[in-house]
């Protein structure tokens, strides 16, 4: 089901057109304790309204956000008035039921449908990521299906099938299970799988929870970089690889690896211009930084953003928006 008030012409991009700023740090739009949230580069909140748990964050070329709302609905939001100018209900959409235990538009119950990962794409195109039907679909604006990719899913689940999945080239798509621990190439359309990692455990056994005691290979985020290889953040893993298209780490973050940081529940990666690379740290407590930039050559770290007053342990997705970036 899609809801449309108004046309939006929307572009990908990663910078809201904000003034330049000279101050310190990075503004950062994020989400944590039930709200949306904007800091400025001195970690002050300049702009926030209510908004639920989230796993995918995207700014658009006009500066509105695009971001998750509930389990299975992707929305719009403009951010100067706070109103979602569009939305797309997966659960109910190009052949989807509706979630488990509601009637969709047949009045027959159907398959839980959950999103945890879409892209705006160019011509107002969305990408998106459907756990449970195991699938990628590209749609219009008005919700016209224009394509549609299955996926391969070792451990069936709709809350674990993916995290976050993006469309690398025309006809590539990038896709973490977090289920299988497996990053899976695809072939847009066909769902051919052309190149595929399995999440490493190092010789150690998993242990439950999500904080920094938790382990395993449950993997969140991959990036294709401009070389070839892919960075990937390994979840539970507490770190991040980069492997070569023959599966061997070239470059690893470990959980202790950083001075006065531990890494938990690592989420979102970020490579800058200027090729430092910017990581989430979820779930790490406090006094740890839920968002981290470091030199990978060197590991220095050269910011971090620390805010659990403000939006506690469970900060998922973040983005910084100033600086200049080649993959995230």
């Amino acid at each position: 089901m899609v809801h449309r008030r108004r046309p939006i012409l929307a572009l990908p991009s990663l910078a809201f057109a904000f003034a330049a700023c000279s101050a310190p740090g990075h503004r950062v739009l994020t989400q944590g304790n039930d709200r949306l949230c904007l800091f400025d580069r001195d970690g002050q909140i300049v702009w926030q309204m209510p908004w639920g748990g989230i796993h995918d964050l995207h700014v658009l070329a006009d500066g509105h956000v695009m971001v998750q709302r509930g389990a299975h609905r992707v929305v719009e939001i403009d951010r100067t008035t706070r109103e979602v100018v569009w939305e797309y209900d997966a659960a109910t959409a190009n052949g989807n039921r509706g979630p488990s235990g509601n009637q969709g538009p047949s009045g027959n119950q159907g398959q839980r449908v959950e999103v945890h990962s879409f892209e705006p794409l160019a011509d107002g195109v969305v990408m998106v990521a459907e756990s449970g039907p195991a699938r990628i679909v590209e749609v219009d604006r008005d919700g016209t299906l224009l394509c549609t990719t299955p996926l391969h899913v070792d451990r069936p689940n709709a809350h674990t099938d993916t995290r976050l999945v993006r469309k690398i080239s025309a006809e590539r798509y990038l896709v973490c299970h977090e289920g299988d621990g497996v990053v899976r190439e695809y072939e847009r359309g066909t769902g051919r799988v052309v190149w595929e990692y399995d999440v490493p455990l190092f010789g150690r056994e998993p242990a439950g929870g999500h904080g920094p005691e938790a382990y395993g290979d449950k993997c969140f985020c991959a990036l294709r970089l401009p070389g070839g290889n892919t960075l990937i953040s390994t979840g539970n893993g507490h770190g991040v690889l980069e492997v070569t298209p023959g599966g061997e780490i070239v470059w690893q973050l470990r959980q202790d690896d950083l001075p006065g940081i531990r890494l938990a529940w690592v989420t979102t990666l970020q490579v800058l211009g200027n090729g430092n690379y910017v990581l989430g740290n979820c779930h790490a407590g406090p006094g740890q930084p839920s968002l981290v930039e470091l030199d990978p050559v060197s590991r220095r770290v050269v910011w971090r953003f620390e805010h659990f007053d403000e939006l506690g342990n469970s900060v998922s997705n973040s983005i910084v928006l100033d600086a200049p970036t080649i993959a995230r």
